[in-house]
């Protein structure tokens, strides 16, 4: 596996983040690709019902994603800053609290959801019609979801490690695992939307076990620490997770927002348009994770050149690499919605064929839903940039802004203003609003 070593404080920041970036995005859009992949076969083997039943469980995933992403994101920005002032048996503590972490937390809650499976399913939005489809993919992909957390945080560890290869690789593995499998259990074995979920959470464990496998003997330097039991070790420990927590929750608010997203258009789609209307905007909440990557690629890439640079005194590399990050994300929003809009037949039919009555109204949605991207990833990339430099309280307002404040009203009034295009605004409407709050707080302190 690839090591080389990085230089954060040098190297010209175009040149080092292009380095980061472009393994980064690939690596990020494999992740979304997992799913993607499992809604493409799902939709041709079993059709709508098996779409609206995955995407029935997604906010789920998207929890414990948000979560692996909030010790991820904080653990990466406090080892970034370690490393800048030489602190390197402190860098690889933090490295082993916080995997030690979401390993703990991550098992006691997949039991637990294993356990209220079906309540947990009706409380998430399904129907009577879909609730079996849901439980067969819940039952199966939730025992994987431990390596998917894995995946989340050693990814950020690995490309800090000089590795960024490496992380794509373990990410572009696993879809490609999956590719393989969601065939041979969908259509050869006929398993359905069960196959779908086996797929996955085999594809997500190869992913996951690769991740580690480098953190634990390949790493040139960021190997975890033996873990220490005593109790002081213990106090420490808590106190650094939850400063890493505290950083990083931001980074969860993020995924929240996604699960939020999911979860307020699956019930306001079912109750506008019934089980079809969910299937339609399944088909855009398995886009939406490839926006939301691509804003994350940004931002991680970003993350270790700025806390390293902020850690060592450089604050001219701190702000170039920010303005590189922007720059970026307003590209990459622009082209990502022009898609959108220009192909959504193509889009669509991807994952359903054309006269099926989810694919007419996705058809019609798509072009709506990407009005957002640009704000969406604009967004994500300021966010990330807040993290990066230790300021909690603007990263997490800006998270809350887009994920709550903004978008569970937009859900609410616009669908009762303008029907059912109201529902495929209520995401562009809150990420709009969020960078006009942004755009006048850097105003306001400009003038001040």
């Amino acid at each position: 596996m690839e090591r080389d070593t990085i230089d954060f404080g040098t190297v010209k920041i175009s040149k080092l983040f292009r380095r980061l970036f472009i393994p980064t995005l690939l690596g990020m859009l494999s992740i979304s690709a997992v799913t993607a992949i499992d809604g493409i076969f799902v939709g041709h083997g079993v059709g709508g019902d098996g779409i609206a039943a995955v995407n029935i469980c997604i906010p789920l995933l998207l929890i414990f994603t948000g979560l692996g992403l909030m010790i991820g994101t904080g653990c990466s920005v406090v080892v970034s800053i370690h490393m800048g002032r030489g602190r390197l048996r402190a860098a690889r503590m933090n490295i082993t609290q916080a995997l030690v972490f979401v390993t703990v937390v991550t098992v006691i809650a997949t039991i637990f959801i294993m356990a209220f499976a079906r309540h947990i399913a009706v409380a998430l939005g399904s129907s009577e019609t879909l609730l079996p489809s849901v439980l067969d993919y819940m039952l199966w992909f939730m025992p994987s979801i431990v390596f998917n957390m894995w995946i989340a945080v050693a990814l950020f560890i690995i490309r800090i490690d000089g590795a960024p290869n490496a992380a794509m690789w373990c990410s572009m593995t696993s879809a490609i695992l999956n590719v393989a499998l969601d065939y041979l259990f969908i259509f050869p074995l006929g398993w359905g939307v069960r196959g779908a979920a086996f797929a996955t959470a085999l594809s997500c464990a190869a992913g996951g076990i690769m991740a580690m496998g480098y953190l634990l003997f390949f790493a040139r330097s960021m190997r975890p620490e033996r873990v220490k039991w005593s109790r002081k070790s213990l106090r420490l420990s808590l106190r650094n997770i939850g400063y890493q927590c505290r950083i990083g929750s931001s980074a969860m608010l993020g995924e929240f927002t996604m699960a939020m997203l999911m979860f307020m258009g699956n019930h306001t789609f079912m109750r506008y348009l019934g089980d079809d209307g969910v299937g339609a905007f399944g088909i855009a909440c398995y886009y939406a994770p490839f926006a939301f990557m691509v804003g994350n690629a940004i931002a991680q890439s970003a993350q270790p050149i700025i806390s390293y640079n902020f850690g060592i005194g450089d604050s001219e590399r701190v702000r170039k690499t920010g303005r590189v990050a922007l720059l970026t994300a307003l590209l990459c929003g622009t082209v990502s919605a022009a898609a959108f809009i220009l192909f959504p037949r193509l889009l669509v039919g991807l994952f359903l064929q054309p006269d099926a009555a989810a694919a007419r109204i996705a058809v019609e949605g798509l072009p709506l839903f990407a009005t957002g991207f640009v704000f969406f990833i604009s967004n994500l990339t300021i966010i990330g940039y807040n993290q990066s430099l230790e300021r909690v309280v603007p990263a997490t307002a800006f998270a809350l802004l887009r994920g709550f404040v903004f978008l569970s009203p937009a859900f609410l009034l616009l669908p009762e203003a303008i029907g059912t295009a109201g529902i495929w605004l209520a995401m562009p409407a809150s990420e709009l609003l969020t960078s006009a709050v942004i755009v006048g707080r850097s105003l306001l302190r400009r003038a001040a």
